[in-house]
């Protein structure tokens, strides 16, 4: 459960695994079909909390009891977000601990939707496909389509099915390796749910977070989103291909990301049209370095 914007992870976490060495291409869609179940309706409880508070307004008694009581329940849902925080971050120490003892690179990819994630890994995978190792843990909420994309690179890739979650936590990664089981020396990219808000808080042990914005997106996005921002190594300016068609200025965004966090670093280019991606492999190769991670 997520008290910041009360998404109930909890409400049905599906996890599928492709191996496109062991998997004849007609049999993907047969997995996608188990989700739709799940969603009990979760969220109406809360909404008849509302219905107390007309009957004594003339009583001053019953006010003052009213706003103590509302007080006392806005402390129990901060104690809440730091037990889950607090258990979470247990266990992205657990999984930092695996990949540096494989000697893993794990890449965190967060972004809003639509920001050209699946794209930008895909093109990367092929890229890498004859130096590295690579293994993707996909994240989304409802549907199997960015696993199937990732797997037609012939990556390994573990799709975990959030439902109403609205983020991917270090347990969902952790039972994700299991099934993943990913080499040593090689590199887990993680593809977060689309969304800057929740997925800044959680640690899943990755080494290093990779924030993906689009010209498409308005240039004061990390403004809006500051913890995201705040939390990544480095950010990709992404669709630069489009920036003659929007009102998108690079150096008011690179501006505003560096008053969040004045050591990000950016790189700029267009996945779709494999503009720019020889800085993001240079990125990569030096992180691999960073961590002691061998590579060919």
């Amino acid at each position: 459960m997520c008290t910041t914007c009360g998404c109930d992870a909890d409400a049905s976490i599906t996890y599928h695994a492709i191996d496109p060495a062991q998997q004849a291409a007609p049999h993907e869609h047969t997995h996608g079909h188990h989700h739709e179940h799940h969603h009990e309706h979760h969220d109406h409880p809360h909404e008849h909390g509302h219905h107390h508070h007309h009957h004594g307004d003339h009583e001053h008694p019953h006010h003052h009891e009213h706003t103590h009581a509302h007080g006392h329940s806005h402390t129990h849902s901060i104690q809440l977000e730091i037990d889950v925080l607090q258990h979470n971050n247990k266990l992205a120490e657990r999984n930092r601990g695996y990949f540096e003892a494989k000697q893993i690179l794990a890449i965190n990819l967060v972004s809003s939707p639509g920001s050209g994630k699946t794209t930008l890994l895909e093109k990367t995978l092929a890229r890498l496909k004859d130096r590295m190792p690579c293994t993707v843990i996909e994240g989304d909420q409802q549907t199997m389509q960015d696993a199937n994309r990732i797997a037609a690179t012939g990556a390994k890739v573990v799709q975990i099915n959030t439902g109403k979650g609205c983020h991917l936590d270090a347990d969902m990664v952790n039972n994700a390796l299991k099934q993943l089981k990913p080499a040593d020396n090689s590199i887990v990219f993680i593809e977060n749910v689309g969304n800057l808000v929740c997925p800044a808080m959680f640690d899943l042990g990755e080494q290093t977070r990779v924030v993906i914005a689009s010209v498409t997106e308005g240039d004061d996005k990390p403004l809006k989103y500051p913890d995201m921002f705040h939390s990544a190594q480095l950010c990709i300016i992404n669709k630069t291909d489009l920036l003659p068609y929007v009102p998108f200025d690079v150096a008011t965004f690179k501006a505003n990301a560096l008053k969040v966090n004045h050591h990000l670093q950016f790189i700029e280019l267009s996945a779709y049209k494999e503009e720019g991606l020889e800085a993001w492999q240079e990125w990569l190769h030096n992180q691999l370095h960073v961590h002691h991670v061998h590579h060919h």
